[in-house]
């Protein structure tokens, strides 16, 4: 007997929301904070989210960018508090309402959470960023929707390592064919794939040239009545929006191949 759709695993920065953007403004802020002259431009932000997790990100900048700069001795303190600085500057853009949700995320966040599908957050992002999200741009706390919220250090390997989303189906007690992951770049496909979790993608402006072969489903977003969503990869098109019922549709295809 073929496995039933359970649930929802849906990455948060790029995924639900346009915020990889404001990230990249926060950080610039919070280098300028710093009294640092570091600029970090689209092109090499672009580049930069190859490297999963923001004092990574910061570490891996230094490496190849700014091998000159004298760290201090003590070095991850350092960079701890340039990124608290940063995730300060991200949550105040927040309140101020400067991250659209992507189109069709509400909608299916609603709509899954009335079906019954049980719905968790997967990500490498901070807690106090996913709480800040929920609370100014889906004016809820994550807990209403969401039984699990696996978000920053609760793992030690990142994406793409499959860590986090075997930590999620071992918190939930699920199995890999039992749910569908939602992410938007190649680290978070390769992350959910590893853990044997078939995997939709949304593109978005700083992940459209990522490499997506592993994914059974690319969109360009998922959807609304007014704004239909366009299918770059797969053989079961959704229609003008992804659904719930599109959703158990196509895993249960995924399922059957």
């Amino acid at each position: 007997m073929q496995p039933q759709l359970q649930a929802l695993l849906f990455d948060v920065d790029g995924t639900l929301a346009d915020t990889e953007e404001v990230h990249r403004q926060a950080f610039n802020a919070a280098f300028a904070e710093a009294g640092l002259d570091w600029v970090w431009s689209h092109e090499r932000y672009h580049n930069l989210l190859s490297v999963t997790g923001g004092k990574e990100r910061i570490r891996f900048y230094l490496d190849q960018d700014r091998p000159d700069f004298q760290l201090p001795a003590d070095a991850d303190e350092f960079i701890a508090a340039l990124h608290r600085s940063k995730t300060e500057h991200y949550v105040g853009m927040l309140t101020k309402g400067e991250v659209p949700l992507r189109p069709g995320v509400d909608r299916l966040i609603r709509e899954a959470h009335a079906s019954g599908l049980r719905l968790a957050i997967v990500t490498t992002t901070t807690p106090a960023n996913v709480s800040a999200l929920f609370e100014y741009s889906f004016g809820v706390h994550e807990d209403e929707w969401f039984e699990l919220v696996a978000a920053g250090g609760v793992v030690a390997n990142k994406k793409p390592a499959p860590d986090i989303y075997n930590y999620a189906l071992e918190k939930m007690g699920l199995k890999a064919e039992e749910c569908l992951a939602l992410e938007d770049s190649g680290n978070g496909a390769l992350s959910a794939r590893a853990a044997g979790i078939d995997v939709v993608i949304t593109v978005n402006r700083y992940t459209d040239q990522h490499d997506f072969t592993e994914a059974v489903l690319v969109l360009d977003h998922l959807g609304e009545p007014d704004m239909p969503c366009k299918m770059l990869q797969g053989e079961l098109s959704p229609g003008p929006v992804v659904d719930t019922d599109y959703l158990r549709r196509l895993h249960a295809l995924c399922r059957s191949a």
